[in-house]
């Protein structure tokens, strides 16, 4: 699936629930699906800067595809790089550098969030969008 694709099935999936609580329930279950990353890859090269939680994300190239790994102290935060990595995760790098990232702000989640987990969203994106800048400059 393509970025946009796999960012329109999220759309919907949270289209479907009537309020934020049911939401949040379902951003906490997606967290308990992340592809969790390896203990040697919590350091603090790895971590988001920004973020109230601590959250660490990894990646690494397969082929010509960049695959994400990531983790947080935080249930809520862990879901919520849960859905970036589903979005990007095996995905080339040329491609996540051109995805925008309209499908946040469709969900509500930018708005329903505190602004320090907001902030921490933003750099979320950023660091996976460094990821695919370096990948793609090796390439």
């Amino acid at each position: 699936m393509t970025i946009q694709e796999i960012q329109d099935e999220i759309v919907e999936e949270f289209s479907m629930f009537d309020d934020w609580m049911e939401r949040y329930e379902y951003i906490i279950e997606l967290g308990k699906t992340l592809p969790i990353i390896d203990e040697q890859y919590k350091t603090e090269d790895n971590i988001i800067k920004g973020c109230q939680s601590k959250v660490w994300v990894h990646a690494e190239q397969q082929d010509d595809r960049i695959v994400f790994t990531a983790d947080s102290d935080a249930i809520l935060t862990k879901g919520i790089i849960g859905i970036l990595i589903r979005a990007f995760s095996n995905q080339k790098a040329s491609d996540i550098l051109e995805a925008n990232t309209d499908f946040i702000d469709e969900i509500g989640l930018k708005e329903h969030l505190s602004p320090t987990r907001a902030n921490g969203l933003v750099s979320m994106i950023k660091m996976i969008k460094m990821y695919a800048l370096a990948f793609n400059a090796k390439n």
